[in-house]
């Protein structure tokens, strides 16, 4: 059920309408002008206004003026209550912004009918928000292993820079993919590859923090992004990583094991008071530093410093 204002500047009008919402089971909450109202309405998560036109001082045309010129958390349903039944009157309500309105004096069994309309309006614009929610993380997510994909973790590491700028602390990356992941596809196949990723991607959520940000960047590269981290604790981070990634067995399909490793390189930008390194910096370092931790036999950590 929802939690509904009801705002007039007279009492018994008030009384009337909590006491039909409430036998409908809604939560009431009164206000006794457009003044007291707005109060409410910016400090409850209100979904529901059911205004009176005509109060002194603050009009229910100029509340919902106000609630439509403002940006509130979700959208608020508004219903005009009004003695104004001419057709030009009713037109500047909904005009100002109000969904519905209802002209005194109503019926109890109308009132409902309307909130019912409001409830599943309501209803509708919540089930939009969150098919739009789900739709922006998966446009976020790689589908393959759950982290995110290359245009999020570069989005995220952009306003880790930028942060770490504002308030003069070091920022690191970690450059990583699988050692010979090439051979694991041409001679295991793609589905065991696939599933190679996933196990790589279950280690680097484990081995990593809450708060850093986690990227598959490109085939079998991954990028970690830690924020306000040393080079010292960036380096221990990706070493817990590639150990991880080392203990990790793969079953294939002739019903063996294959034993990953992977190598990682480490970029730090340290505390800064001045000038920053610009992101593509940082991640051709790591990317740098990767190489030699290849070149040098892989299953290893190299790194550098900015």
């Amino acid at each position: 059920m929802l939690k509904i204002l009801v705002v007039d500047d007279e009492q018994i009008d008030r009384r009337v309408v909590e006491k039909t919402l409430a036998r409908l089971g809604h939560d009431v909450i009164l206000a006794d002008s457009g003044e007291a109202a707005w109060k409410i309405i910016q400090e409850e998560p209100i979904r529901f206004v059911l205004t009176d036109w005509n109060m002194p001082l603050m009009t229910g045309i100029d509340l919902i003026k106000k609630i439509r010129s403002t940006t509130l958390p979700s959208y608020v349903y508004t219903i005009l209550v009004t003695s104004n039944s001419k057709d030009e009157d009713i037109v500047k309500g909904l005009y100002a912004g109000a969904d519905d309105y209802i002209t005194k004096p109503f019926n109890p069994t109308e009132l409902e009918a309307r909130v019912a309309v409001g409830e599943r309006m309501l209803a509708l614009e919540d089930g939009l928000m969150q098919a739009n929610n789900q739709l922006e993380k998966l446009a976020m997510v790689d589908s393959l292993t759950g982290l995110l994909n290359r245009r999020a973790i570069y989005k995220f590491a952009r306003g880790e820079l930028e942060r770490a700028r504002r308030v003069s602390e070091p920022i690191s990356v970690i450059f990583l993919d699988i050692d010979k992941f090439k051979s694991v596809n041409d001679e295991f196949g793609h589905l065991t590859g696939d599933e190679a990723l996933r196990l790589v991607a279950q280690v680097i959520k484990k081995r990593s923090r809450a708060y850093d940000g986690l990227g598959r960047w490109a085939g079998d590269e991954f990028l970690v992004v830690l924020p306000g981290a040393s080079a010292t604790d960036a380096q221990k981070a990706a070493t817990r990583i590639v150990a991880g990634i080392a203990a990790t067995k793969l079953a294939i399909p002739d019903g063996g094991i294959l034993s990953l490793s992977a190598s990682a390189g480490v970029t730090t930008q340290a505390k800064m008071t001045g000038a920053i390194a610009i992101l593509d910096d940082i991640i051709q370092a790591a990317d740098e530093a990767l190489y030699r931790a290849k070149d040098a036999g892989g299953n290893q950590v190299a790194a550098t410093r900015l």
